[in-house]
Protein backbone atom coordinates (compact mmCIF):
# COMPACT_ATOMS: atom_id res chain seq x y z
CA UNK A 1 0.00 0.00 0.00
CA UNK A 2 1.51 3.31 -1.08
CA UNK A 3 1.87 6.13 1.43
CA UNK A 4 -0.11 9.32 0.96
CA UNK A 5 1.97 12.20 -0.34
CA UNK A 6 2.20 15.36 1.76
CA UNK A 7 1.25 17.36 -1.35
CA UNK A 8 -1.91 15.37 -2.10
CA UNK A 9 -5.07 17.43 -1.78
CA UNK A 10 -8.35 16.15 -0.35
CA UNK A 11 -11.80 17.06 -1.61
CA UNK A 12 -15.17 17.32 0.10
CA UNK A 13 -16.04 13.79 -0.97
CA UNK A 14 -13.08 12.29 0.89
CA UNK A 15 -13.79 10.02 3.85
CA UNK A 16 -10.87 11.62 5.68
CA UNK A 17 -12.40 15.08 5.30
CA UNK A 18 -15.82 13.92 6.48
CA UNK A 19 -14.26 12.16 9.48
CA UNK A 20 -12.20 15.23 10.34
CA UNK A 21 -15.24 17.48 10.23
CA UNK A 22 -17.30 15.08 12.37
CA UNK A 23 -14.53 14.92 14.99
CA UNK A 24 -14.33 18.71 15.19
CA UNK A 25 -18.14 18.95 15.35
CA UNK A 26 -18.14 16.44 18.20
CA UNK A 27 -15.68 18.64 20.07
CA UNK A 28 -17.91 21.67 19.53
CA UNK A 29 -20.96 19.77 20.77
CA UNK A 30 -19.08 18.46 23.81
CA UNK A 31 -17.92 21.95 24.83
CA UNK A 32 -21.46 23.33 24.38
CA UNK A 33 -22.83 20.48 26.51
CA UNK A 34 -20.20 21.11 29.19
CA UNK A 35 -21.17 24.78 29.24
CA UNK A 36 -24.84 23.91 29.71
CA UNK A 37 -23.92 21.48 32.48
CA UNK A 38 -21.96 24.21 34.24
CA UNK A 39 -25.02 26.41 34.32
CA UNK A 40 -27.23 23.54 35.52
CA UNK A 41 -24.87 22.53 38.31
CA UNK A 42 -24.32 26.14 39.33
CA UNK A 43 -28.04 26.83 39.70
CA UNK A 44 -28.49 23.58 41.61
CA UNK A 45 -25.67 24.26 44.08
CA UNK A 46 -26.54 27.92 44.63
CA UNK A 47 -30.23 27.13 45.12
CA UNK A 48 -29.38 24.36 47.59
CA UNK A 49 -27.10 26.69 49.52
CA UNK A 50 -29.75 29.42 49.64
CA UNK A 51 -32.38 26.95 50.87
CA UNK A 52 -29.96 25.78 53.54
CA UNK A 53 -29.36 29.39 54.61
CA UNK A 54 -33.11 30.02 54.76
CA UNK A 55 -33.61 27.00 57.00
CA UNK A 56 -30.75 27.83 59.35
CA UNK A 57 -31.50 31.58 59.31
CA UNK A 58 -27.82 32.56 59.21
CA UNK A 59 -27.44 35.38 56.72
CA UNK A 60 -23.64 35.33 56.57
CA UNK A 61 -23.68 31.86 54.99
CA UNK A 62 -25.30 33.40 51.90
CA UNK A 63 -21.86 34.69 51.00
CA UNK A 64 -20.73 31.08 50.51
CA UNK A 65 -23.05 30.88 47.50
CA UNK A 66 -20.70 33.26 45.68
CA UNK A 67 -18.01 30.56 45.63
CA UNK A 68 -19.72 28.08 43.27
CA UNK A 69 -21.05 30.98 41.19
CA UNK A 70 -17.54 32.33 40.61
CA UNK A 71 -15.98 28.89 40.07
CA UNK A 72 -18.62 27.89 37.54
CA UNK A 73 -18.28 31.30 35.86
CA UNK A 74 -14.60 30.54 35.23
CA UNK A 75 -15.23 26.94 34.13
CA UNK A 76 -18.12 27.90 31.86
CA UNK A 77 -16.03 30.65 30.28
CA UNK A 78 -13.23 28.16 29.64
CA UNK A 79 -15.60 25.71 27.91
CA UNK A 80 -17.11 28.46 25.77
CA UNK A 81 -13.64 29.72 24.82
CA UNK A 82 -12.67 26.19 23.75
CA UNK A 83 -15.91 25.90 21.80
CA UNK A 84 -15.13 29.14 19.97
CA UNK A 85 -11.63 27.87 19.16
CA UNK A 86 -13.06 24.65 17.75
CA UNK A 87 -15.59 26.63 15.69
CA UNK A 88 -12.78 28.83 14.35
CA UNK A 89 -10.80 25.69 13.50
CA UNK A 90 -13.85 24.25 11.73
CA UNK A 91 -14.47 27.46 9.77
CA UNK A 92 -10.82 27.72 8.70
CA UNK A 93 -10.86 24.09 7.54
CA UNK A 94 -14.06 24.60 5.52
CA UNK A 95 -12.56 27.71 3.87
CA UNK A 96 -9.48 25.69 2.89
CA UNK A 97 -11.75 22.91 1.67
CA UNK A 98 -13.67 25.30 -0.61
CA UNK A 99 -10.40 26.61 -2.02
CA UNK A 100 -9.19 23.05 -2.64
CA UNK A 101 -6.17 23.49 -0.36
CA UNK A 102 -6.78 20.72 2.20
CA UNK A 103 -3.69 18.58 2.60
CA UNK A 104 -2.75 15.71 4.88
CA UNK A 105 -1.43 18.05 7.59
CA UNK A 106 -4.83 19.75 7.77
CA UNK A 107 -6.55 16.51 8.72
CA UNK A 108 -5.03 16.36 12.19
CA UNK A 109 -7.36 17.38 14.99
CA UNK A 110 -5.17 19.28 17.40
CA UNK A 111 -6.04 21.10 20.55
CA UNK A 112 -6.80 24.69 19.64
CA UNK A 113 -3.70 26.83 19.54
CA UNK A 114 -2.39 29.10 22.27
CA UNK A 115 -5.06 31.74 21.63
CA UNK A 116 -7.09 30.33 24.54
CA UNK A 117 -5.99 33.19 26.80
CA UNK A 118 -7.31 35.79 24.37
CA UNK A 119 -10.43 33.72 23.69
CA UNK A 120 -10.98 33.32 27.44
CA UNK A 121 -10.84 37.08 28.03
CA UNK A 122 -13.12 37.77 25.05
CA UNK A 123 -15.58 35.06 26.10
CA UNK A 124 -15.62 36.31 29.69
CA UNK A 125 -17.19 39.52 28.42
CA UNK A 126 -19.77 37.79 26.24
CA UNK A 127 -23.50 38.08 26.78
CA UNK A 128 -23.87 34.29 27.20
CA UNK A 129 -21.69 34.43 30.30
CA UNK A 130 -22.54 37.73 31.90
CA UNK A 131 -26.29 37.63 31.53
CA UNK A 132 -26.55 34.33 33.38
CA UNK A 133 -23.88 34.83 36.06
CA UNK A 134 -24.54 38.53 36.63
CA UNK A 135 -28.21 37.77 37.29
CA UNK A 136 -27.23 34.91 39.60
CA UNK A 137 -24.84 37.12 41.56
CA UNK A 138 -27.54 39.81 41.85
CA UNK A 139 -29.97 37.22 43.21
CA UNK A 140 -27.41 36.04 45.77
CA UNK A 141 -26.73 39.64 46.81
CA UNK A 142 -30.46 40.36 47.16
CA UNK A 143 -30.95 37.27 49.32
CA UNK A 144 -28.01 38.36 51.47
CA UNK A 145 -29.45 41.85 51.88
CA UNK A 146 -32.92 40.55 52.72
CA UNK A 147 -31.74 37.85 55.11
Amino acid sequence: MAEQSQTEKYGADSDAVRTHLSIVQAGIQRMAGNSASCKTWCITLVAAMLVLVARTETANYVLLAFIPALLFLILDTYYLALERDFRDMYDAFVCKLHKGEVGLSDLYVLRPDNRIGRQFAWTLGSFAIWFFYFMLIIIIALVWQCA
